[in-house]
Parts: structure tokens; sequence; C-alpha cells
């Protein structure tokens, strides 16, 4: 009789992280039954903020997300096509299309039923909020999925301090309580609360995010989960 012979493993730019890609696949396993694709975006985003924040350059990062692409494709399974659908969906720029092609090589595999709606959202309205001369501007930024309706509302929440330089990347999942309480606080004049530019946002967000991709740019460790998502989210406001 003759044995199945496994798939050979794939081969990698940086073997030494292998067991590390292993380790993303396997907590991938989990992806598909999150609730919605905001939660699957999140989940993702705090994967890849993991890479970067471990990346001695972008050199290392580009090569480290080229290698899970070619590992969750080897993996296929249900969760590492969820992956790969949300990496097309909101991971940097230069792995999107080649996660797409490494999903849709995964035909058979059956996919998450959010899977459609990644990355389909559209801006709303954006709020300024100003606590202090010393705390910076905090940047609130609502975007809703298409067709979801308030279902699918969210805010991108960004605090810029001196420079423009991020300070806190966040995403909101409940924004009236968000907004409610920055209210509040606005009422005991303890800041102001101010719709802002959208375009002027755009162009401040993107700036300061993409500036934070260098090497060296010392942001803070709690920035990193949320920093590809809001990257995304930065790249579809006006300006």
């Amino acid at each position: 009789m003759s044995k199945t012979r496994p798939s050979p493993r794939p081969r990698l730019m940086l073997p030494g992280l292998r067991e590390v890609y292993d380790a993303y696949v396997r907590e991938a396993d989990a992806l598909p039954s999150l609730p919605g694709p905001l939660q699957a975006e999140v989940w993702a985003s705090a994967q890849l903020g993991n890479l970067e924040s471990a990346a001695p350059n972008a050199r290392a990062r580009r090569a480290a997300l080229a290698d899970l692409i070619v590992c969750l494709r080897a993996a296929a399974t249900p969760g590492a096509r969820a992956f790969l659908r949300a990496l097309a969906a909101i991971g940097p720029a230069e792995g999107r299309r080649a996660a797409g092609r490494a999903a849709a090589a995964l035909g058979d595999v059956p996919e998450a039923p959010w899977a459609e709606s990644l990355g389909r959202v559209v801006p709303g309205q954006v709020w300024l909020i100003q606590e202090g001369p010393l705390d910076g501007d905090r940047l609130v930024c609502e975007f809703r999925y298409e067709d979801a309706g308030t279902a699918g509302l969210h805010a991108l929440a960004v605090r810029l301090s001196h420079g423009d330089v991020p300070s806190e990347v966040v995403i909101v999942g409940d924004v009236p309580a968000l907004m409610g309480a920055a209210r509040q606080a606005m009422q005991a004049e303890l800041c102001v609360v101010q719709p802002y530019d959208p375009a002027a946002v755009g162009r401040r967000l993107r700036a300061a995010l993409d500036a934070s991709a260098l090497e060296g740019s010392g942001l803070p460790a709690e920035c990193y989960p949320a920093l590809a998502l809001a990257r995304h989210r930065a790249a579809l406001l006006p300006g």
C-alpha cells in the first residue's frame, strides 16, 4: 500500500521564525468563529502589530509578512484562509495582493461568514477632542461597514502628541458611549469636542501613521495592535 506523503514545508526567507508562523496558524483557528468583520480585523491587526514591533527594520517586516502568507496558504485551514482574507483587506499594502491570491487558491476551504465584508467600510463624522495643552489632539473618525447600518458603526481614535507623533491608537466599538463620555467631560469644562474637517484629519493621520512605519519611530508599545487597521481606515479619509 502506498502512503500519502505529507506536503513539503514551504521555503521561507526567515526560516528561524518558522515556529512563530506556526503559532499564528494555530491561533487563526479561532478566527472564523468571531462574530463579525470588525472583530476579525482587530484580531488580524494585533498579529501584524506583533510582527512590526518585533521587526528590526522595514525589510525584515516585509520578509516576515511574506513568510506568514506562504505558511497560511500551506496550512489551508479555514482559520488560515480567514487570516489571509483579513490581510488582503487591511494588511500592509505590499502584501495585500499576495494574500488575496493565496486566499483565492484555497477555494475548497470553507469561508468565514463575514469574509466579504472585510475592509468594506465608509467614513463618517470626524471629531476633534482637546483635553489640555499637554495632551495633544485626539482625533475620532467614525466608520460604518457597507450595508450594515448602525450595527457596523465603529471609530478610529488616535491621540497625536507634539509634532503629530501618535501616542495612542485604538479602535472603538461603542462609539455612542465614547462620544457621550466626551460630551459630559465638555460640559464639565474638562475638554473641547468639535466636528473636524475629514480631509484635514486624513492628511494628518496618514502622515503620522506612515511616519510611524519608519525605523526608530519610538511608538509606544500599546499603539502597535491597532496600527495596521488604523492605517487602512486613515487611507479611506479624504484629503
